[in-house]
């Protein structure tokens, strides 16, 4: 009997599932002896490393776990840290036959990767990318974020990722945190207190994001979106050649000086064999109390890039055109994305319908990209 119950608690903790990894500890190798004395369950587990910041969440889970094994009144959790031989078998099995350092994301991965871009800065591309990154982890698909803007980084805090929050490192992977389900990384989880510049040239910012791709540990994904750096630079290029069979959504405001820029900016993506899905206008027109209309930005700029940017049979549609909205600003200001923060805001929905033209192309796309999981 007390060999049956001992087996019930290890199915019940070997279930719990490690936040940072997303896998049931069975999975990892994680559990150690598991022990039943009367009603008392003796649970051993170890953690990937010493000072690991999911550690008093995954006792607690454990705990929580074994408690719940009917015949159990009393828990006692004892908490290990693997050895290098056990990290090293464990990176190994998440890389899943990989060599280090090898990019998972070629162009027969699962995952659908949809760089983010623009022809200037100031536009709002990152916000819009967070949000859908949001969006899209709300509808069930498993979404990483590689904030590859590096001199004007700003993820984490449209996230609401903590100020100093650092990726886990498991030997030479590093584990993204996690925000609204979406897994992101970022320069900023990099500098040193005090800093807040990056100064970095072209090899620097190669580098930079070839890590990113290679030895951040984001798990099976449905998508990667890279929120990228406005202009047709450095970064632009390394992703070219990295991720040629990458989707680009192009974001502008409707003024005729963003339109031209954000043109350039799909038209570079396309010369490395990118392929331009749609143009998304943001800050365009306001409705006041009155009912009227504040055309801040003017009107029209993200229909020209749209129709600029279409090519006979292979029209780039305009997937939204996202009004000013104090509570889109507001809830990046606060980390708090507006599409769950208030999705009844004007943006909120209009970013919902990106959401929504994403997920079917994603879908619908045969030959170029496998169909994104669905639940």
């Amino acid at each position: 009997m007390t060999d049956a119950l001992a087996a019930e608690v290890r199915r019940a903790v070997g279930a719990v599932t490690d936040p940072e990894l997303r896998r049931p500890l069975a999975d990892l190798d994680m559990l150690r002896d598991i022990t039943v004395e009367g009603a008392v369950a003796h649970v051993g587990i170890v953690l990937t490393i010493v000072g690991c910041p999911a550690a008093t969440r995954i006792e607690a889970d454990v705990h929580a776990a074994a408690a719940a094994v009917p015949g159990i009144d009393t828990v006692e959790v004892a908490v290990g840290v693997m050895t290098p031989d056990e990290r090293r078998a464990l990176t190994e099995r998440l890389r899943d036959g990989r060599a280090p350092r090898q990019m998972p994301f070629g162009p027969d991965s699962l995952t659908r990767v949809i760089a983010v871009t623009s022809g200037k800065g100031g536009v709002g591309k990152s916000t819009l990318t967070a949000n859908l990154a949001v969006a899209l982890a709300a509808r069930g698909r498993r979404v990483g974020l590689i904030d590859a803007d590096v001199h004007g980084f700003s993820i984490p805090g449209l996230l609401g990722i903590a100020p100093g929050t650092q990726p886990t490192r498991i030997d030479d992977l590093m584990l993204p945190p996690v925000a609204h389900d979406v897994k992101a990384i970022s320069i900023g989880m990099f500098l040193r207190e005090g800093e807040s510049v990056v100064a970095w040239r072209g090899p620097m910012l190669h580098r930079t994001v070839q890590q990113f791709l290679t030895d951040v540990f984001f798990g099976d994904l449905d998508v990667l979106l890279i929120d990228m750096p406005p202009g047709t630079g450095d970064i632009a290029i390394t992703l070219g050649q990295l991720l040629p069979h990458a989707d680009v959504l192009v974001v502008t405001t409707p003024q005729e000086a963003a339109a031209e820029v954000a043109i350039r900016s799909g038209l570079v993506a396309r010369q490395t064999g990118q392929r331009v899905i749609g143009v998304v206008e943001n800050m365009a027109a306001l409705t006041l109390p009155d009912g009227s209309s504040l055309d801040l930005f003017g009107s029209g700029g993200g229909q020209a890039v749209a129709d600029a940017l279409s090519e006979g049979a292979d029209p780039v549609p305009l997937l939204a055109s996202v009004p000013l909205s104090p509570a889109l600003r507001a809830g990046g200001d606060a980390g708090a994305p507006v599409v769950l923060s208030d999705p009844e805001d004007p943006a909120a929905r209009a970013i919902l319908t990106v959401a929504d033209a994403v997920d079917r192309s994603g879908r619908s796309l045969a030959g170029r990209h496998l169909p994104l999981s669905l639940s």
